[in-house]
């Protein structure tokens, strides 16, 4: 399996949105350098009030491209970065990725896959009725959730759109992704 990273993004602060850029350099047990929840504990303001010793799994937010194109089409105008997201990515399904997925970004990077976004209330402040089309009810009556997924930085290294993407799976058997 292969993709292709199609943008990359980091904000030093505490926003919704994180800013495009050229290249962002991830660091090995930390996340992006430069963005705000770099680090080896939880920066996730709500998580951090919970417990802020416990370790950071969400030290990189990946979303495929492919989600942007599925709301655009439901009427919203989406671009990357504008749901946080640090990589953005085509041609990977990566809410199908067991956890421990490794993904190697570029010739260095990797990012081992923690769980799945758990999208809040927030996404409607960005736009009405976001939170809708990325939180679903399944078939079972379980939560679905499309707002990407987290990871920790395995290997540090340079990311940049173009890059190429390949997906390594753990050894089976395969747990499936929960929320992080």
């Amino acid at each position: 399996m292969g993709g292709r990273v199609t943008a990359v993004s980091r904000s030093a602060t505490h926003t919704f949105g994180k800013a495009c850029h050229p290249v962002i350099r991830l660091l090995a047990g930390l996340g992006v350098e430069g963005d705000a929840h770099l680090g080896v504990t939880v920066k996730h303001r709500s998580r951090v009030a919970q417990d802020p010793a416990q370790p950071n799994l969400r030290q990189v937010h990946l979303i495929h491209a492919e989600l942007h194109d599925e709301l655009r089409a439901a009427g919203f105008s989406v671009a990357a970065g504008e749901l946080g997201e640090n990589v953005t990515t085509r041609g990977i399904d990566l809410l199908g990725l067991p956890a421990g997925a490794l993904l190697r970004l570029g010739e260095e990077a990797v990012v081992e896959v923690t769980g799945l976004r758990n999208p809040c209330r927030q996404i409607d402040m960005f736009q009405p009725g976001l939170l809708k089309q990325v939180v679903g009810c399944g078939e079972d009556g379980g939560l679905i959730r499309k707002a990407g997924v987290m990871g920790v930085v395995v290997t540090g290294g340079e990311v940049r759109p173009g890059d190429a993407i390949e997906v390594e799976l753990p050894p089976s058997p395969h747990r499936p992704l929960d929320r992080v």
